[in-house]
Protein backbone atom coordinates (compact mmCIF):
# COMPACT_ATOMS: atom_id res chain seq x y z
CA UNK A 1 0.00 0.00 0.00
CA UNK A 2 1.08 3.59 -0.56
CA UNK A 3 0.88 5.56 2.70
CA UNK A 4 1.39 9.25 3.40
CA UNK A 5 2.82 10.54 6.66
CA UNK A 6 2.20 14.16 7.65
CA UNK A 7 4.94 15.20 10.05
CA UNK A 8 8.66 14.54 10.28
CA UNK A 9 9.03 14.31 14.07
CA UNK A 10 9.63 11.27 16.23
CA UNK A 11 6.08 9.93 15.83
CA UNK A 12 6.10 10.23 12.05
CA UNK A 13 9.53 8.61 11.86
CA UNK A 14 8.46 5.70 14.07
CA UNK A 15 5.20 5.09 12.22
CA UNK A 16 6.79 5.52 8.81
CA UNK A 17 9.68 3.22 9.63
CA UNK A 18 7.35 0.49 10.85
CA UNK A 19 5.20 0.74 7.74
CA UNK A 20 8.24 0.37 5.49
CA UNK A 21 9.34 -2.76 7.36
CA UNK A 22 5.85 -4.15 6.71
CA UNK A 23 6.37 -3.70 2.97
CA UNK A 24 4.49 -0.45 2.35
CA UNK A 25 5.69 2.50 0.31
CA UNK A 26 5.77 5.58 2.53
CA UNK A 27 6.12 9.26 1.69
CA UNK A 28 6.81 11.61 4.59
CA UNK A 29 5.46 15.12 4.13
CA UNK A 30 6.68 18.35 5.69
CA UNK A 31 6.12 22.07 5.15
CA UNK A 32 9.39 22.14 3.22
CA UNK A 33 10.08 19.43 0.66
CA UNK A 34 13.77 19.66 1.63
CA UNK A 35 13.13 19.11 5.35
CA UNK A 36 16.40 17.80 6.78
CA UNK A 37 14.85 15.42 9.33
CA UNK A 38 12.60 13.88 6.67
CA UNK A 39 15.52 13.47 4.26
CA UNK A 40 17.61 11.81 6.98
CA UNK A 41 14.73 9.45 7.84
CA UNK A 42 14.31 8.44 4.19
CA UNK A 43 18.03 7.84 3.68
CA UNK A 44 18.13 5.55 6.72
CA UNK A 45 14.86 3.76 5.98
CA UNK A 46 15.42 2.52 2.44
CA UNK A 47 14.12 2.56 -1.09
CA UNK A 48 10.43 2.41 -0.14
CA UNK A 49 10.76 5.64 1.86
CA UNK A 50 10.49 9.04 0.20
CA UNK A 51 9.81 12.63 1.16
CA UNK A 52 7.99 15.72 -0.10
CA UNK A 53 5.57 18.40 0.98
CA UNK A 54 2.41 17.79 2.96
CA UNK A 55 0.51 17.91 -0.34
CA UNK A 56 2.89 15.40 -1.94
CA UNK A 57 2.41 12.94 0.93
CA UNK A 58 -1.38 13.33 1.00
CA UNK A 59 -1.66 12.86 -2.75
CA UNK A 60 0.66 9.84 -2.66
CA UNK A 61 -1.06 7.99 0.14
CA UNK A 62 -4.02 5.66 -0.19
CA UNK A 63 -4.05 6.03 3.60
CA UNK A 64 -2.72 9.05 5.51
CA UNK A 65 -1.35 9.42 9.04
CA UNK A 66 -1.48 12.82 10.74
CA UNK A 67 1.62 12.79 12.95
CA UNK A 68 1.96 16.55 13.29
CA UNK A 69 1.92 18.45 16.56
CA UNK A 70 -1.59 19.43 17.57
CA UNK A 71 -0.99 23.16 17.29
CA UNK A 72 0.02 22.70 13.65
CA UNK A 73 -2.40 19.99 12.53
CA UNK A 74 -5.05 22.19 10.96
CA UNK A 75 -2.44 24.11 9.00
CA UNK A 76 -0.73 20.88 7.95
CA UNK A 77 -3.93 19.37 6.58
CA UNK A 78 -4.76 22.65 4.85
CA UNK A 79 -1.37 22.47 3.18
CA UNK A 80 -2.01 18.81 2.33
CA UNK A 81 -5.13 19.90 0.47
CA UNK A 82 -8.75 18.87 0.78
CA UNK A 83 -8.71 17.33 -2.71
CA UNK A 84 -5.76 15.11 -1.77
CA UNK A 85 -7.55 13.91 1.39
CA UNK A 86 -10.99 13.41 -0.17
CA UNK A 87 -12.38 9.94 0.55
CA UNK A 88 -9.19 8.79 2.28
CA UNK A 89 -8.85 7.35 5.76
CA UNK A 90 -6.81 9.78 7.87
CA UNK A 91 -5.46 8.33 11.11
CA UNK A 92 -5.16 11.26 13.49
CA UNK A 93 -2.48 10.74 16.14
CA UNK A 94 -2.18 14.40 17.13
CA UNK A 95 -2.99 15.88 20.53
CA UNK A 96 -3.97 19.51 21.25
CA UNK A 97 -1.24 20.08 23.82
CA UNK A 98 -0.31 23.59 24.95
CA UNK A 99 3.19 23.85 26.45
CA UNK A 100 3.21 27.65 26.51
CA UNK A 101 3.36 27.62 30.31
CA UNK A 102 5.73 24.69 30.55
CA UNK A 103 5.19 21.13 31.72
CA UNK A 104 2.69 19.64 32.32
CA UNK A 105 0.71 21.01 29.38
CA UNK A 106 -2.91 22.08 29.11
CA UNK A 107 -5.22 21.48 26.14
CA UNK A 108 -5.98 24.03 23.45
CA UNK A 109 -9.42 22.46 22.92
CA UNK A 110 -11.44 20.33 25.34
CA UNK A 111 -14.80 19.42 26.90
CA UNK A 112 -17.21 20.38 24.11
CA UNK A 113 -14.88 19.87 21.15
CA UNK A 114 -11.70 18.08 20.12
CA UNK A 115 -8.92 18.52 17.62
CA UNK A 116 -10.11 15.46 15.71
CA UNK A 117 -13.59 16.98 15.37
CA UNK A 118 -12.09 20.25 14.18
CA UNK A 119 -10.16 18.39 11.50
CA UNK A 120 -13.28 16.48 10.44
CA UNK A 121 -15.33 19.68 10.18
CA UNK A 122 -12.60 21.37 8.15
CA UNK A 123 -12.21 18.34 5.87
CA UNK A 124 -15.67 16.73 5.75
CA UNK A 125 -14.78 14.42 2.87
CA UNK A 126 -11.80 12.92 4.68
CA UNK A 127 -12.50 9.90 6.90
CA UNK A 128 -10.88 10.87 10.20
CA UNK A 129 -10.17 8.15 12.76
CA UNK A 130 -8.59 9.04 16.09
CA UNK A 131 -6.07 6.40 17.13
CA UNK A 132 -2.65 5.90 18.69
CA UNK A 133 -2.68 9.28 20.47
CA UNK A 134 -2.81 7.81 23.98
CA UNK A 135 0.67 6.25 24.26
CA UNK A 136 4.32 6.69 23.37
CA UNK A 137 5.43 6.16 19.78
CA UNK A 138 7.59 3.09 20.51
CA UNK A 139 4.52 1.31 21.91
CA UNK A 140 2.29 2.43 19.03
CA UNK A 141 4.30 0.27 16.64
CA UNK A 142 5.29 -2.53 19.02
CA UNK A 143 2.66 -3.18 21.69
CA UNK A 144 4.19 -6.54 22.55
CA UNK A 145 7.17 -4.92 24.25
CA UNK A 146 4.91 -3.93 27.15
CA UNK A 147 3.23 -6.74 29.14
CA UNK A 148 3.24 -8.95 26.07
CA UNK A 149 0.66 -6.69 24.43
CA UNK A 150 -1.86 -7.07 27.25
CA UNK A 151 -2.97 -3.44 27.21
CA UNK A 152 -5.52 -1.43 25.29
CA UNK A 153 -5.81 1.10 22.50
CA UNK A 154 -8.69 3.53 21.97
CA UNK A 155 -10.07 4.50 18.56
CA UNK A 156 -13.06 6.51 17.41
CA UNK A 157 -14.52 7.93 14.22
CA UNK A 158 -17.73 8.55 12.34
CA UNK A 159 -17.10 6.01 9.56
CA UNK A 160 -17.41 2.34 10.51
CA UNK A 161 -15.56 1.09 7.43
CA UNK A 162 -12.70 3.51 8.09
CA UNK A 163 -12.39 2.22 11.65
CA UNK A 164 -12.33 -1.34 10.35
CA UNK A 165 -9.46 -0.47 7.99
CA UNK A 166 -7.58 1.26 10.79
CA UNK A 167 -8.03 -1.80 13.02
CA UNK A 168 -6.45 -3.91 10.28
CA UNK A 169 -3.46 -1.57 10.11
CA UNK A 170 -3.16 -1.68 13.89
CA UNK A 171 -3.22 -5.46 13.69
CA UNK A 172 -0.19 -5.35 11.40
CA UNK A 173 1.58 -3.33 14.11
CA UNK A 174 0.87 -6.15 16.57
CA UNK A 175 -2.32 -4.91 18.23
CA UNK A 176 -4.71 -7.76 18.98
CA UNK A 177 -8.27 -7.03 17.92
CA UNK A 178 -9.60 -7.57 21.45
CA UNK A 179 -7.33 -4.80 22.68
CA UNK A 180 -8.59 -2.21 20.19
CA UNK A 181 -11.55 -0.48 21.86
CA UNK A 182 -13.95 1.40 19.58
CA UNK A 183 -15.36 4.32 21.58
CA UNK A 184 -17.90 5.26 18.92
CA UNK A 185 -18.15 8.47 16.94
CA UNK A 186 -15.58 11.22 16.79
CA UNK A 187 -16.96 13.11 19.78
CA UNK A 188 -15.18 10.41 21.81
CA UNK A 189 -11.92 12.04 20.80
CA UNK A 190 -12.67 14.62 23.51
CA UNK A 191 -12.00 11.95 26.11
CA UNK A 192 -9.12 10.32 24.23
CA UNK A 193 -7.32 13.64 23.86
CA UNK A 194 -8.07 14.68 27.45
CA UNK A 195 -6.37 11.46 28.62
CA UNK A 196 -3.11 13.20 27.76
CA UNK A 197 -3.56 15.46 30.78
CA UNK A 198 -3.21 12.38 32.96
CA UNK A 199 -0.64 10.70 30.69
CA UNK A 200 1.76 13.61 31.07
CA UNK A 201 1.33 13.53 34.87
CA UNK A 202 2.05 9.79 34.90
CA UNK A 203 5.09 10.38 32.71
CA UNK A 204 6.30 12.94 35.21
CA UNK A 205 5.77 10.52 38.09
CA UNK A 206 7.22 7.41 36.40
CA UNK A 207 10.08 9.14 34.55
CA UNK A 208 9.41 6.80 31.63
CA UNK A 209 6.93 6.45 28.79
CA UNK A 210 6.76 2.65 29.14
CA UNK A 211 3.15 2.50 30.30
CA UNK A 212 -0.34 2.35 28.82
CA UNK A 213 -4.00 1.82 29.61
CA UNK A 214 -5.46 -1.55 30.52
CA UNK A 215 -9.25 -1.54 30.83
CA UNK A 216 -10.39 -4.18 33.34
CA UNK A 217 -14.06 -5.18 33.15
Amino acid sequence: MKIGILGSGAVGAAIGGKLVTLGHEVKMGSRDAQNAKAKEWASKTGARASTGTFADAAQFGELVFNCTKGDGSLAALEAAGAANLKGKVVIDISNPLDFSKGFPPSLTVANTDSLAEQLQRKFPEARIVKALNTLANHLMIDPMRLKGGDHDLLICGNDADAKHKVTEVLGSFGWKREHVIDLGDLTSARGAEAWMLLWTRLYGAFKTADFNLKIVR
